[in-house]
């Protein structure tokens, strides 16, 4: 069996922790792994690690395989060059296991940003949809409704099959109305985005339906090269893998998922899925709380103060702040959509930005300067770089630095500074066992992330 972890998406319902650049499958919602940590980990009781291998958009490809390699040596990741929906992830993906492996084995595909505690009835499941794998079924995993959920899609099931239901049709997210008379009906599953099959299947009913993606996907030859090339892949079509096959195919079972399953996909999921105190409040971080209940307050950074609140969500992160009635968090996906359109840049990153070698967080910024405090991690190093429209200032507050400028190497300490020109070939490294901090001003008239040329990285990112 191989497993293909979908790692993309933009994370909009969990706004203002998660953003554009560092979605809700890399956060630690729930314990020390991130969601895409815990996804891993899941499958690793299905298969061998070397099996399972992740897709993830270019802009998360760094973080992405920094997570994966703290907890397995050598992840496998394909980079999209940009985001085509889960169709052209899923057949492409598929395409290249089946390539790779010379053989057409049952692949199961799993979303990145799913919480499932119970492993072992997870993997119980899994060998259930295996059997109907090897039947020939595409297999879906869905999870019995216990209450009317309108942000869910649904499955409805007809016949019995040996270990699941045949699947009638997929429904998309309905009213309340209609999601209480699907209650009421009893056949039907939420739809968890969890799929399982042979890869001749699911290459085959693409072919029958989603010609498009397949005669691109011919375009890649995978024997010689794993990287999915943009003036290629650009000519995808934006489908998820349900439109294009699934609500198309005859071949579609489901299997009731009998573990614990809750996709996070708002607020109040996160509020639903912790302990709660007396008064039905989840605090999270530095929270002085006066006679609130049934409300979340997270706080990121600063102490959060709350007196009286009900039935309230309060989410505190360094640069923003969101507030509303626990019945409204599907609502905050709205709010991000319209900060992308104003672009404003608390829908794409947060103050803390973390890369293969540690993190920056910026400390201010405006008319021609922004200044940050940057961490490097032992034995890491940042990229033999250059920038065209800023010139930096470095000044190292703590640990050992060795400052790569042109033809020279410097080794400075605590307190020692040096400046880096425009257009210097330079880099930041630590060579040692204890954390470097370095405090940076950028001065220029362009100030953004894509100034920089890099001609050496040890993270492959040149």
């Amino acid at each position: 069996m191989y497993g293909i972890i979908l790692a993309g998406g933009s994370g909009s319902r969990l706004w203002p922790l998660s953003r554009e650049l560092y979605p809700k499958q890399l956060l630690s919602l729930t314990g020390e792994k991130s969601l895409l940590q815990a996804t891993f980990a899941r499958l690793e009781n299905c298969m061998p690690a070397e099996n399972i291998l992740s897709i993830t958009n270019t802009k998360h490809a760094s973080n992405v395989k920094m997570q994966l390699s703290k907890i397995t040596q050598n992840p496998f990741i394909l980079t999209e060059p940009i985001a085509k929906n889960t169709a052209p992830a899923i057949v492409l993906t598929t395409k290249f296991v089946k390539d790779k492996s010379k053989s057409d084995p049952i692949i199961i595909v799993v979303p990145s940003d799913h919480l499932i505690k119970d492993n072992e009835k997870f993997l119980s499941t899994v060998k259930k949809g295996e059997k109907l794998a090897e039947m020939g079924y595409i297999v879906t995993f869905g999870i019995k409704p216990d209450y009317p959920e309108t942000g869910y899609g649904y499955i409805e099931t007809s016949d019995s099959l040996c270990e699941g239901f045949k699947v009638n049709k997929f429904v998309e997210k309905p009213d309340l109305d209609k999601a209480k008379s699907y209650i009421e009906a009893g056949t039907f599953y939420w739809n968890s985005g969890i799929f399982m099959f042979k890869a001749s299947v699911l290459l085959a009913e693409a072919e029958k339906y989603a010609m498009d993606i397949i005669k691109i996907s011919q375009e890649f030859d995978f024997s010689k090269s794993s990287e999915i090339p943009f003036i290629n892949f650009d000519k995808m079509p934006n489908i998820s893998i349900d439109y294009a096959v699934m609500e198309k195919s005859d071949k579609i079972a489901l299997v009731k998922l009998e573990s614990d399953w809750n996709d996070l996909g708002s607020w109040k999921s996160i509020y639903d899925v912790n302990s709660k105190d007396q008064n039905g409040n989840v605090f999270v971080g530095h929270v002085l709380d006066k006679n609130s209940k049934n409300s979340l307050v997270y706080s990121s950074s600063k102490l959060v103060a709350s007196i009286g609140l009900e039935d309230t969500v309060v989410v505190e992160t360094e640069d923003a702040i969101l507030a509303c009635k626990k019945d409204k968090t599907q609502e905050v996906k709205h709010l991000y959509e319209t900060l992308k359109q104003q672009n404003d840049n608390t829908s794409i990153v947060h103050k803390t930005v973390y890369r293969p070698w540690g993190f920056y967080t910026v400390i201010a910024q405006g008319e021609g300067f922004l200044s940050k405090i940057i961490h490097v991690n032992p034995k890491q190093k940042l990229s033999l770089q250059s920038h065209n429209h800023r010139s930096e200032h470095w000044v190292i507050l703590s640990g050992t630095a060795k400052v790569v400028l042109g033809a020279k190497e410097l080794i400075l300490t605590s307190g020692h500074s040096v400046d880096i020109p425009i257009k210097a070939i330079h880099s930041l490294q630590n060579p040692y066992d204890e954390p470097v901090e370095v405090i940076e001003v950028q001065m220029g008239d362009l100030l953004i992330e894509e100034d920089i040329i890099r001609y050496e990285d040890m993270y492959g990112r040149v």
